[in-house]
């Protein structure tokens, strides 16, 4: 299905998250289980989406998964599904952006209820 959107263009994808976000709090607040799966690069983020969610009283999950620098640009360039072409050099930029979860912060989310080995965090920053 093509939607016609450019994924670079920054409010288009704003408007489309804030859609999700407003459709999975209506789903979470009938008891029903969401997964949000656009990319909360920052603290703040998360903590936002999980105390609305815990307001809806709805359990919270983080699954968080790493990999490295390397691996990371390998499969990027595998899959070739972004066009323009995802550059190195673009994401070296958002990795710096990205906020990695502390073991701190992973405490204030429920545990993964069917996969609990991926609540360990591994640094990927050397």
């Amino acid at each position: 299905m093509d939607l016609s959107i450019d994924l670079c263009d920054e409010d288009a994808r704003a408007e489309v998250e804030a859609l999700q976000w407003k459709l999975a709090q209506s789903l979470l607040a009938l008891g029903l289980a969401v997964i949000i799966e656009w990319g909360t690069w920052g603290r703040a983020e998360r903590d936002t989406l999980r105390l609305r969610a815990r307001e809806l009283g709805a359990a919270v999950e983080l699954h968080y998964l790493t990999a490295s620098f390397d691996v990371l640009f390998e499969r990027i360039q595998h899959r070739r599904a972004e066009y323009p072409p995802i550059k190195r050099k673009d994401l070296m930029l958002w990795a710096q952006q990205f906020q990695e979860p502390t073991p701190e912060e992973l405490k204030l989310f429920d545990t993964p209820s069917m996969h609990p080995e991926l609540l360990t965090v591994k640094s990927t920053k050397e």
